[in-house]
């Protein structure tokens, strides 16, 4: 058995976080800080992201094993989940294929239902940067922003590269996620429920949730609530970290 890269903060009842792609842990270290003080945050990195392992293979199934082997290595029998993005998909599969892990769910942007492919320039863009030849984050952004034109998107982007021995490098396996892509973007097709506390966080500029996805929400999460943060668009824990960190601990204490 191979276990996600990991690490916790805290003491208290337990917290699970997981990042969206092309992330890693990092992406929620804000969140992190702003629990550690009441719960036992653990942060985790999506298999083929950060320093965890590379496999090719990344349905929704496969990744919510990854959260339970996890889990029992850790020893944590139940612990609210947060997820971002995919890492909400990974969330939602978690809560619906073993319910009895999850105290309260907590799904940042993301709906369980399939999207149309929307991340092909940024896959080619990455692929596209030639490592060999630069040594410089500034000159892979340089090539990057021919197919990213937004500095904010190639900047998070970018984080993903690392340097060893001198050499630029990929901590994410780019060719693993653009092969495994397809599964990434696939919706729940089970037939789970979940009937824990689950609260839905929009962005009120993203369109990743919109009014056709109430009527799957509420057949999947009857006891589902959601929360708009005004302002924000699909990176809202980022963008208005504080206003993001109040309404997760809230729900977290109610």
């Amino acid at each position: 058995m191979k276990l996600v890269n990991y690490q916790q903060n805290g003491t208290g009842p337990d917290v699970l976080l997981i990042h969206g792609l092309f992330g890693s842990m990092e992406n929620l270290n804000m969140v992190a800080k702003g629990l550690a003080g009441q719960y036992r945050v653990t942060s985790m990195d999506v298999r083929n992201h950060g320093s965890s392992f590379h496999e090719r293979e990344m349905e929704y199934s496969t990744m919510a094993q990854d959260v339970i082997d996890l889990l029992d290595h850790l020893g944590i029998n139940e612990t609210a989940i947060l997820g971002h993005s995919m890492g909400g998909k990974i969330a939602m599969e978690v809560a619906l294929t073993s319910p009895e892990r999850v105290s309260k769910l907590i799904v940042a942007d993301i709906a369980p239902v399939a999207y149309p492919a929307h991340h092909q320039h940024i896959i080619q863009g990455l692929q596209s940067i030639d490592l060999t030849a630069i040594s410089k984050r500034k000159e892979a952004d340089e090539q990057l922003a021919r197919y990213v034109d937004n500095l904010g998107v190639r900047q998070f982007l970018l984080r993903n590269l690392a340097i060893s021995d001198g050499k630029l490098h990929f901590k994410c396996h780019l060719d693993y996620i653009a092969a495994c892509y397809p599964q990434i973007m696939k919706g729940y097709q089970g037939q789970g429920q979940y009937q824990g506390k689950t609260l839905f966080i929009k962005g009120g500029d993203s369109d990743y949730i919109r009014a056709e996805h109430r009527e799957i929400i509420q057949k999947l999460y009857p006891g589902s609530q959601a929360k708009i943060i005004q302002g924000a668009g699909h990176w809202l824990h980022a963008e208005k970290t504080s206003i993001f960190n109040k309404i997760v601990g809230d729900f977290l204490q109610s």
